[in-house]
Order: structure tokens, then sequence, then C-alpha cells
């Protein structure tokens, strides 16, 4: 059972419509299995792009990134999304903004806890917990076509 929860939410982007912090919690919340102590960051393409660049040596800012700082109870680290990369595939995947986050945000969170979508095993293993907990929280299947 989870005895320690800690989640610290940071908006350093300008974006509009980002969801509020009890958004974030309520998702965080569904995905941890154990105690931790998790910084959200929300940041703009420039910090997005730099971090992609600096930590993954990929030249483009991605949806989102974790950083893992200790991965023994309580859980440790920071999950980064990137708004305007949110935004953008929210609109060509015709999902709403909230939903986006809310996936990003789990999948960010399952990251952190060492699941990976590297593998197909591990992949569909991933989805599928993805799946069952956004299906929890009352949002759609974010693999629907």
């Amino acid at each position: 059972m989870k005895s320690e929860f800690s989640l610290s939410v940071q908006y350093a982007s300008e974006a509009q419509d980002i969801p509020k912090r009890h958004t974030f919690r309520k998702c965080v919340k569904a995905a941890v299995e154990m105690p931790c102590a998790i910084t959200i960051r929300i940041v703009d393409l420039e910090e997005g792009l730099d971090l992609n660049r600096n930590f993954r040596g990929k030249d483009y800012a991605t949806n989102v990134l974790t950083f893992v700082y200790d991965d023994q109870e309580p859980l440790m680290g920071d999950i980064v999304i990137c708004a305007p990369v949110i935004a953008k595939e929210a609109s060509d995947q015709g999902k709403s903004l909230e939903e986006h986050y809310a996936h990003m945000t789990i999948h960010g969170a399952l990251h952190l806890q060492g699941y990976d979508h590297e593998e197909e095993e591990e992949a569909e293993k991933m989805e599928t917990m993805e799946k069952c907990i956004l299906e929890r929280l009352g949002y759609p299947d974010p693999y629907r076509v």
C-alpha cells in the first residue's frame, strides 16, 4: 500500500489549457505502485529540445521525458512534458488536451518504475497498463483508431 506520495508540478510553459495539479496528481497516483516523490515539469519547445538533446542525443523536442533518481522506495524522479508537442499530438490524433496529458503523465510514471516499450512484448505490456489505468480514471483508450 502506498504510504508516501509527494508530487510537485512546475509550470514552465506559456501554453494555455495545461491541466491543473489535481489532474496530474490523480494520474500519477493511479499509475505509481510504491511510495514516491515525483516532480512534473511542463515545458515549452526550447527547454524540451535542450533536455532531449542533452540527455538522449535527439535533436527534437519529444512529448515526455523521465529522469529516475532512485528506483527504490520511495521512487524519486522527474517527468518532463513538452506542452507544444502534447498540443500538436492531441490535435493530430483527435484527442482532447486533458486526455493526452493524462496519457503522457501515466506513460511517464510507468517509465519511472522501469516499464519500457523498446521491445514488442514490453510495449504491449506497457500499453495494456496505460489503457487499464486510463479507463479506471474515465479516459478513453489512447490507442484507439
